[in-house]
């Protein structure tokens, strides 16, 4: 592809998502000049036109100026359910920046014509984080949070959907900030009691060392559990078993 082939297919994807036509044309500007003082291809600097678009942020807003039409929110879920909601909420806009020190998902949308997100869990402690980086790097995902052993990665729609990965009216922000599954009210009871148990009869050491153990084993349990499903799903590809 060249140069201008490359950069007319850029501007429509970033057209398509609603970036102003000024802040479109001094994006196109800027880049052009990049290349013509680094001398490479725009394919091999920025990989394919519609995939980087995506990865600009639509709707982001130009250097310099504040973000304040953004919407902002922020909301949590259990491991049982962190996947689902994960996906339920980015197919309406909302794309974490971060989680905080609570384990909080900490959202943005962008105002007007929203991006529409995809969302994926890993296992990223010890030698694994290098290898799984390395592999989901090239197909856009982005690390955009770690909790315990897991990294959560985020890849805009647009990348793979193109003007399908947009939103022109995207819902009102809920109003819950707390999605837990069934199954993590039922551990939460349970656990409570023990740490009421622990608290009456140990005092406040032993209710420390039990919650200390506990949150341990739950990081160990949940990690083994999901290598061992990834080995699975391995395993089935490789021999063609869906």
């Amino acid at each position: 592809m060249n140069t201008d082939a490359y950069f007319t297919e850029l501007a429509e994807a970033l057209r398509t998502t609603g970036v102003p036509e000024e802040q479109l044309a001094r994006t196109v500007d800027e880049l052009r000049a990049h290349l013509a003082e680094s001398g490479t291809a725009p394919e091999e600097e920025f990989g394919p036109a519609a995939l980087f678009a995506a990865s600009l942020g639509g709707l982001a807003p130009a250097p310099g100026e504040p973000d304040r039409a953004a919407e902002h929110w922020t909301w949590t879920a259990d491991l049982f359910n962190d996947r689902r909601m994960l996906a339920v909420h980015g197919d309406q806009g909302w794309e974490v920046e971060h989680l905080d020190s609570l384990g909080r998902f900490v959202c943005r949308r962008a105002p007007g014509v929203a991006l529409a997100w995809e969302y994926r869990r890993e296992v990223i402690a010890g030698r694994r984080r290098a290898k799984v980086l390395a592999e989901l790097d090239p197909e856009g995902w982005e690390l955009c949070g770690e909790w315990l052993v897991y990294g959560y990665f985020k890849r805009p729609k647009a990348a793979t959907a193109g003007p399908a990965g947009t939103l022109d009216a995207p819902p009102a922000a809920p109003e819950k900030v707390w999605f837990l599954s069934r199954r993590a009210k039922a551990l939460l009871t349970v656990w409570a009691l023990a740490c009421g148990a622990a608290y009456l009869s140990l005092g406040l050491p032993g209710f420390a060392i039990l919650v200390a153990v506990g949150s341990a084993l739950s990081a160990v349990y949940t990690a083994n559990l999901e290598t061992r499903r990834g080995k699975v799903a391995g395993a089935r590809t490789a021999t063609g078993k869906d």
